[in-house]
């Protein structure tokens, strides 16, 4: 199955650790990441989608963080 998940936080290091992490558990990047100024708490915030070419079957009990 092919797994999809998108990571985001605040623009700090904290962001970088988290796609460091994924990468690290063979998730591979998935497109461009985004940049974005959010209003309501007065601060930059990134995304990355990654993705994961894992066994077995896919249901939406799957979790993701975990694999």
């Amino acid at each position: 199955m092919q797994l999809y998940r998108f990571l985001s936080a605040d623009d700090t290091s904290a962001f970088c650790h988290k796609v460091t992490e994924a990468l690290n558990k063979g998730w591979e990047l998935y497109g461009t990441p985004t940049y974005a100024y959010d209003e309501a708490n007065g601060v930059m915030r990134c995304g990355q989608a990654v993705i994961k070419d894992a066994p077995g079957v896919y249901t939406p009990d799957v979790k993701l963080g975990e694999q």
